[in-house]
């Protein structure tokens, strides 16, 4: 199990991913939403604003998600850690189950480029 530490670590890293990206995924990057990753396994959720291609503001608390995010993901911390790592695909650990993602739809379509 990855601790707290090595998952905002690990957001921090997809951000600076998001911020490299350019054609389709550039454009996907640049949404303005908030986000929030509840780590199920750790019982924690960071928290977030995905805008200018970048993730900021990144907090946690413990317990599940209190508010309403806009993009909404649940997994564990070792597939987040797997997944911005590369070792894990998100569309495989999405159809596995191992990652829950809820957004609106329109959202989704942006952001299969990123993912």
């Amino acid at each position: 199990m990855a601790d707290i530490e090595e998952c905002r670590a690990a957001l921090e890293q997809f951000s600076r991913t998001m911020a490299g990206a350019e054609g389709d995924a550039r454009k996907a990057a640049a949404l303005d939403r908030t986000l929030s990753c509840w780590l199920t396994d750790l019982d924690v959720t960071f928290t977030g604003t995905l805008r200018d291609g970048r993730l900021q503001g990144i907090a946690h608390a413990d317990g599940a998600p209190g508010g309403k995010a806009a993009i909404r993901l649940t997994m564990t911390s070792d597939d987040l850690v797997a997944l911005v790592d590369g070792r894990l695909g998100f569309a495989a650990a999405w159809a596995r189950g191992r990652v829950r993602l809820e957004a609106g739809f329109q959202d989704l379509l942006r952001l299969r480029n990123l993912l």
